[in-house]
């Protein structure tokens, strides 16, 4: 049974086709259907996880924007502000993977559904019981008008007191990287918890050491700065602290999924009033779960996955 935690976030989700073999695309010619987006991930772990979650998106009027459109909501997601666009075709990936287990990602997005949604659609009321609103820097990045919509929910989470949560999730392929620090660098102010890889916070910000990161959340206000740092753990800044925690001994099959997964397991905690310590340890074991399975979202565990796993109850092994 879901609580009243409710989580709102915003995004596009794409069909990615996973090749059966390896080498360069061009020679592949079977793929495995499965359905991705960074912010579709954050909303089925928010869901998995016993949290009341709701997904704000357009996908297209096909039979990709149907399936996707059908998996979510199968997951518990709250679809009511998904739409399927009539003339948008669903956004597709396809993935090449390299012998070495190297690879690279060929989007195919143009005209993408999620275009079609206006600051007109965001309204006030689509927030009333809303504990927690997730963003992610993938949004932004799909369009320019897409930060006009951002900013209307940050003026809207002011308005009724509702904290952000925000994860950079750089991504240069959508833009540069001086249009992606322009528009974090408007962001970062009005962000609760900032939710980051230490690569990336350093790719934007310059800056790597904990003297630094700790002038940088005070400037910004920001109260909880998260670190995730893969198999090196996570840790972080609050009330002018830091906290540690190790990453959990997992043998690692797929990292993709792996910081979404993170994000949801912290806003957990965070709406559960859990410490600092046990903040990141929720979050890592959530992590830790995804990178066992291959897949965007096929290993996000459900609550009492979770909470067997830190009971020692039983382990990870899928």
């Amino acid at each position: 049974m879901k609580n009243n935690h409710n989580v709102l976030t915003i995004g596009d989700a794409m069909i990615t086709m996973n090749p059966a073999s390896r080498g360069p695309l061009r020679f592949v010619s079977h793929f495995e259907r499965k359905i991705g987006g960074a912010e579709l991930n954050f909303a089925i772990a928010c869901a998995r996880l016993n949290l009341s979650s709701t997904w704000i998106s357009r996908l297209g009027k096909d039979e990709f924007g149907r399936h996707i459109h059908n998996f979510a909501r199968g997951e518990g997601i709250n679809t009511n502000n998904v739409k399927l666009m009539e003339g948008y075709p669903t956004s597709i990936n396809f993935k090449e993977i390299n012998e070495d287990g190297s690879g690279r990602t060929f989007y195919y997005r143009h005209d993408s559904p999620i275009l079609t949604l206006t600051t007109e659609d965001i309204r006030g009321e689509l927030f009333d019981d809303v504990s927690v609103i997730h963003l992610t820097g993938v949004y932004m990045a799909i369009d320019k008008k897409n930060l006009e919509i951002v900013y209307k929910i940050i003026d809207i989470a002011k308005d009724k007191n509702i904290p952000i949560s925000f994860d950079p999730n750089i991504r240069l392929k959508l833009w540069d990287i001086k249009d992606a620090r322009e528009a974090y660098n408007t962001i970062f102010p009005h962000v609760d918890i900032l939710l980051t890889g230490l690569d990336e916070i350093e790719l934007i910000t310059g800056i790597s050491s904990e003297t630094d990161l700790e002038l940088f959340a005070k400037k910004n206000n920001i109260s909880e700065l998260v670190i995730k740092d893969g198999g090196n753990g996570s840790r972080l800044y609050t009330g002018n602290q830091w906290f540690y925690q190790d990453a959990f001994p997992v043998k690692v099959v797929d990292t993709v999924g792996a910081g979404d997964g993170f994000d949801a397991g912290y806003v957990y905690s965070y709406l559960h009033n859990k410490t600092a310590a046990d903040k990141l340890k929720f979050a890592n074991a959530v992590g830790a779960f995804v990178t066992t399975v291959s897949g965007d979202n096929e290993g996000l565990p459900y609550l009492e996955d979770v909470e067997n796993y830190l009971s020692d109850k039983k382990v990870v092994e899928r």
